[in-house]
């Protein structure tokens, strides 16, 4: 590996390559940005939609992490004869900026270089550099919560829809609630040449409630069409008299005793504190738990994002196991024909942006016991920097057992208890809740969802093929929720190396005959996926079926390949039909795992802008295409997972949540045999040779970091 090339900054660079980009650097590569505008209308008209890093090269990372970062590395380098040649810099950083040319409808994308940054500009002058620029054609950015609330304020202010609120009763539009919904791609008239929005109408009650639930009481018959670059009303029809819903103070979700009811008494308090403090240590962004190492940040798209993610397996020093793991997307479908619900088809990162709707987890925490909460910087639509403080929970979490084994004969016990670490963030995407949680103890990723249903009205006495009549006048469409994990291995695999394939697992019942003469016998039976095509696959429950990804060149004790296992939980395939509109975009929806191997750009399993994109297939089904070789390379796993909602007469209006995920498992990867039963040892959870002793959970007062 050679790093002469590498060009340097003027002083040591004091932020690691994969920390998030500071509020100063925000400022600056904005500043540097409108500075670059051809003339004053243009600085003027410029949106600034996102503003990220661009992630350093693999090796680069490797190179911060061996020498220039805590705690210091070099294992993560190849030898070289002579020794290694480490540069006296690491390059500068860089950031990446979606830029909407409010005037001219233009859609762009910026390279801002960093070399110096103070928390304040000196005297006006920044020290960014435009290393290049680009316009996007026939394409639309996601959404901004700027034009959300503008669009709200326009059609409440269109008289023809103030005059039909009046004839379903409503002349106060302080109660009326506008959620802007991208139109998705149906038919040309859809086409990314306007940026257009068509809203979903709600109303609240007379209600004095301040967080009375208006989703509650949808509002239906009325079409809106609005132009979002110029906010103007295109088209408006009231097309259909339904009532509203009646009020019903039972569908707040607020405490009884704000609805007519109590709240229960019968549950005592339940404290967690941990006395001696967390067993995780932090160092900026770098956090160490047990043997576990890894590095986390936060994008106004995906939200949260984990880096190097490797474990510290004794005499074999640091072993890698991910370079980047994220949920890259995610879908939500409805299945009702009717309008205007056939038309909610969201792509709530691609459209909306999961990391911009995440939760200050100060106005109400979602985690227990010794917290430690990292903050979150982004811009908002007029280049301004904003902070989501408390963003992203780090904590342990007591998980009950980890093994126990008593002996029959001696009467003597052994047991142990489950300890795991859980870094997470909640978003909320007008009426739905999800929570994304990674769990380290194997690997676990779970996502949570809550929140309010999407409602519609019905004329007294009707009821609906498509949904669940949950109240009179009220019924809930069925629909699901779909979720895209994309996870850069690197299964005992140093920067630059590509040594990773994957395998499928499936149990086969043996044959009758002279191997199965019982008729017991079934086997694991492993396929290699020898390329993107082959490797396009979908879950097996009968079958078990699983995938392992392996390392083609290191062996534990036993001789077998080392490797690290996908094993899916509940699962589901989209139940619309092929020629569904909203599969032109979500293409990658068909099947539940593909693999292809690492390019830096393909990060977006839809395409980067899928707002009222034309292009069938454009992404990650598009790339798979190239049916690129697998049997040796730097493997990225896409994992499709998701859930079909039929709600429930129970949920009312309110949806108690709901678990999916999946889980990472070692296969292979310890130096101890994977075929014989090892009881975990309690250096597991007392690893005193790394420093890094767990310490006790108890019952108690919440502490917070």
């Amino acid at each position: 590996m050679q790093f002469l090339c590498i060009p340097v900054v003027t002083r040591t660079q004091t932020c690691h390559p994969l920390d998030p980009l500071s509020a100063a650097e925000i400022s600056v590569v904005v500043a540097t940005v409108r500075a670059a505008g051809a003339t004053p209308e243009v600085r003027d008209s410029m949106r600034f939609v996102e503003v990220v890093l661009v992630e350093p090269d693999k090796q680069v990372v490797a190179l911060a992490d061996a020498y220039f970062f805590p705690p210091f590395q070099p294992s993560l380098l190849p030898r070289t004869k002579g020794g290694p040649i480490i540069p006296t810099k690491l390059p500068p950083r860089k950031a990446r900026l979606v830029v909407y040319n409010k005037r001219s409808n233009e859609t762009s994308i910026w390279i801002v270089e960093l070399r110096e940054v103070h928390a304040a500009t000196r005297g006006g002058h920044h020290r960014g550099k435009v290393i290049s620029s680009k316009v996007v054609p026939n394409v639309q950015p996601p959404m901004d919560a700027v034009e959300y609330a503008e669009c709200e304020a326009v059609v409440k202010d269109f008289h023809p829809f103030r005059e039909a609120m009046k004839r379903r009763g409503i002349e106060v539009m302080d109660l009326v609630m506008v959620d802007a919904w991208c139109v998705g791609y149906h038919s040309e008239t859809d086409a990314p040449s306007r940026r257009l929005a068509k809203p979903l109408i709600f109303c609240r009650t007379e209600s004095d409630c301040p967080m009375e639930n208006g989703y509650a009481r949808p509002v239906e018959g009325i079409h809106v069409l609005v132009d979002i670059q110029n906010m103007e009303i295109l088209e408006f029809e009231d097309r259909k008299m339904i009532p509203l819903p009646p009020a019903d103070p039972l569908r707040n979700y607020t405490s009884g005793e704000t609805r007519g009811g109590v709240d229960r008494s019968d549950v005592k308090p339940l404290q967690i504190i941990q006395p001696e403090g967390p067993s995780f240590r932090v160092n900026g962004h770098f956090i160490q738990w047990q043997k576990w190492n890894f590095r986390i940040r936060f994008t106004p798209r995906e939200g949260l994002v984990i880096y190097s993610v490797a474990y510290i397996d004794g005499s074999r020093g640091r072993r890698p196991v991910a370079h980047r793991l994220t949920f890259v997307e995610m879908v939500v479908p409805y299945g009702d024909p009717n309008d205007p619900h056939y038309r909610k088809n969201a792509f709530d990162a691609g459209e909306d942006g999961l990391g911009k709707n995440a939760h200050s987890l100060k106005k109400g925490c979602d985690c227990l016991g010794y917290v430690k909460y990292f903050d979150a910087h982004f811009t908002n639509f007029n280049g301004g920097v904003e902070t989501i403080e408390n963003c992203v929970c780090l904590h342990e979490e007591d998980h009950g057992i980890l093994w126990k084994h008593q002996d029959w004969r001696t009467g003597l016990a052994e047991v142990r208890q489950s300890r795991r670490l859980t870094v997470s963030f909640i978003c909320t995407v007008a009426n739905y809740e999800y929570g994304f949680f990674w769990h380290f103890y194997q690997a676990k990723a779970e996502v949570k969802l809550t929140g309010i249903l999407s409602l519609g009205a019905l004329q007294p006495g009707d009821s609906r093929k498509y949904g669940t009549t949950i109240a009179p006048g009220l019924y809930a469409p069925v629909h699901q929720h779909f979720f895209v994990a994309r996870m850069d291995m690197a299964v005992d695999c140093k920067p630059g190396e590509a040594f990773n394939q994957v395998v499928e697992v499936d149990v086969k019942v043996e044959e009758p005959g002279k191997n199965n003469v019982h008729n017991n016998a079934f086997y694991a039976e492993e396929n290699l996926l020898k390329t993107e095509l082959e490797a396009m696959r979908d879950c097996n429950r009968l079958s078990a079926r699983h995938w392992i990804v392996r390392n083609t060149r290191t062996v534990n004790r036993t001789g077998q390949l080392t490797g690290y296992k996908l094993v899916p939980g509940s699962n589901c395939l989209p139940l619309a039909g092929s020629e569904a509109k909203f599969l032109r975009r979500a293409a990658f929806l068909k099947r539940n795992l593909w693999v292809t191997p690492y390019v830096p750009d393909e990060m977006h399993p839809v395409g980067e802008f899928p707002n009222k994109n034309p292009r069938v297939g454009e992404g990650l089904a598009s790339w798979v295409q190239q049916n690129r070789s697998l049997e040796e390379a730097d493997i990225v796993l896409w994992y499709v997972f998701g859930v079909t909602h039929i709600p429930r007469l129970e949920d009312w209006s309110v949806i108690p949540v709901e678990r999916i995920g999946f889980m990472l498992m070692p296969h292979g990867f310890f130096n101890f045999s994977p075929a014989v039963d090892v009881p975990p040892s309690a250096s597991d959870l007392d690893d005193k040779e790394n420093g890094m002793s767990a310490k006790p959970i108890q019952n108690g007062v919440i502490a917070k970091l």
